[in-house]
């Protein structure tokens, strides 16, 4: 019997009061068309109503798509969410209390599919210790209407962990490229596996149904084996959009573009030179702590300047670069492509992706800096009314031995040059990023110091490790004045190294700087 439905039909799958879970990274593999008829049925008749949302990857075109068009009063009751800055209304609903809401890590929340999957009662792990998830702290509550207790702390051998409860869900909404009648589904445009199989099996292991978006319906038995991510016996039910274009993109960026999923492969021999200035300092000085053949989990922002620096230099080829969408090597996409990328070697659902990311697999990650206290504690995740989330953060950077946060000194109109080879602030940001107190623990700096982590903080002025005394400046930029420039510019008062070096002259010079046979020379 067919397993294609109407749109009508599927929505009234959805039962009031329902756990609801959506697979994708942002606005690929979101089932965005099946998310619009919730939205609109809510709209027209009040139901589905009052449903708990989980997802893990940011879901959203800061435009009114996918979770956004759930920012509802009345639709929503409580949203589990590893980031959600890409849905502003949702998060306007959060601050104002309007609906309940947590925000855990995304490995974690991957990996609680995983456990429900298997019909396990909690999710059972070190992720999330003495940040703002852990129960001590804040336990991922991210409003006062959000009172429930759904993580806490136990022993295992000894040692502290964190247990995640594991809620039942009701109901998985995927998205896939191709399906046949039978419920047999492929992903030849989506960038990647993602969490589309983890998703539907999750609600599976609940006794919950599985409603599939998909492009395209093609006869039973006509769909290769091989080509099979999400086999039949998942699905109870299979709609295709109306409107493809606006609600089944690849990403926001593109309908289908084929080099973003892997269908071919693209030159990328040029690499287009990083401007001389701020960000292409912060970036060489990061590159000089790679090792030859390093696997590396690369930030937004500065942190993608890296690699960058590693292709003008020369080096590129052996670092492979990572994605917690899945990538592993190539080269990951930017802007609305963001967690897409080129000619990558390979790529792993999402959960095996953060099962290598939590046992220890990267040799660096270079992480972006926003706010940092004297602990050595480093908040991204939440400034004032702006929630954004913490996304894969505290997975990575608690679980990579080498652990690099770049950024500016500080924020909001720092404007620096180059003169005689020395570093000028030619105007100071309005805002310190070394402040005495963050705003939310996204990473520990006491964790970081007792499991021996190396950390450090690089930026365009200074050089700031975590030693087992403190944060320490260990090297300050030609030009600069250690006490008007640097402590000056800081809440509070760090350890100075005794031997405090100059940062390499190099980074400052508009040239390439030659590190390649340095960085090779390196044991890994």
């Amino acid at each position: 019997m067919s397993k294609v439905v109407t749109m009508d039909q599927a929505v009234a799958m959805i039962q009031p009061n329902d756990l609801v879970i959506t697979s994708g990274f942002l606005t690929a593999g979101t089932p965005d068309a099946i998310m619009k008829a919730v939205a609109d049925s809510f709209d027209a008749t009040g139901s589905p109503n009052n449903l708990t949302i989980m997802y893990a990857a940011g879901q959203g075109n800061k435009k009114g798509g996918q979770q956004e068009r759930w920012a509802k009063e009345g639709l929503i009751k409580r949203w589990i969410g590893g980031h959600f800055g890409f849905s502003p209304k949702v998060i306007d609903m959060i601050i104002n209390n309007k609906v309940e809401a947590y925000n855990l890590p995304q490995g974690v929340i991957i990996e609680m599919y995983r456990a429900m999957g298997q019909g396990r009662k909690g999710y059972i792990t070190n992720v999330g210790l003495e940040t703002f998830v852990d129960p001590r702290l804040e336990g991922g509550k991210l409003n006062s209407r959000t009172t429930e207790d759904i993580i806490k702390v136990i022993q295992v051998e000894g040692e502290d962990q964190l247990y995640y409860k594991l809620p039942k869900a009701n109901i998985a909404l995927i998205r896939v490229t191709t399906a046949d009648t039978n419920g047999n589904c492929t992903i030849e445009d989506e960038i990647l596996p993602l969490d589309i199989l983890s998703a539907a099996m999750a609600a599976k292991g609940c006794g919950g149904k599985v409603i599939v978006q998909a492009k395209h319906i093609v006869q039973a038995d006509t769909i290769p084996s091989r080509q099979v991510a999400v086999p039949g016996i998942f699905v109870d039910a299979i709609v295709v959009p109306d409107d493809p274009e606006e609600t089944h993109r690849q990403c926001a960026d593109f309908f289908v573009n084929p080099t973003l999923s892997g269908a071919y492969k693209v030159p990328t021999d040029a690499v287009a030179p990083e401007p001389f200035g701020t960000k292409k300092f912060i970036g060489r000085r990061c590159a000089m702590e790679l090792v030859p053949n390093a696997v590396v989990n690369l930030g937004v922002g500065i942190p993608e300047k890296v690699a960058t620096v590693a292709g003008e230099e020369g080096f590129a080829d052996q670092l492979t670069l990572t994605t917690e969408s899945g990538m592993i090597g190539g080269v990951p996409s930017g802007g609305g492509s963001f967690g897409a990328g080129v000619n990558g070697w390979g790529e792993l659902p999402e959960v095996s992706q953060f099962d290598f990311y939590d046992g220890g697999g990267l040799d660096v990650t270079y992480l972006g800096l926003a706010e940092c206290d004297p602990k050595g504690n480093v908040n991204v995740s939440k400034f004032g009314t702006n929630v954004a989330g913490c996304g894969g953060f505290i997975n990575i950077s608690q679980n990579t031995q080498n652990c690099i946060f770049c950024g500016t000194f500080t924020a909001g109109g720092l404007k620096t040059a180059v003169e005689d080879g020395k570093l000028v602030i030619v105007q100071e940001g309005k805002k310190k990023k070394f402040v005495s107190s963050v705003e939310q623990v996204t990473f520990s700096g006491d964790y970081a110091r007792r499991n021996k982590m190396h950390v450090m903080f690089v930026t365009e002025r200074a050089v700031i490790e975590l030693l087992e005394d403190g944060l320490t400046v260990t090297e300050i930029a030609p030009g600069i004045d250690l006490q008007t420039q640097v402590l000056d510019q800081m809440d509070f008062k760090p350890l100075v190294a005794e031997n405090l070096k100059t940062m390499d002259l190099r980074i400052f010079v508009d040239a390439p700087m030659g590190i390649k046979d340095e960085i090779m020379a390196k044991a890994k």
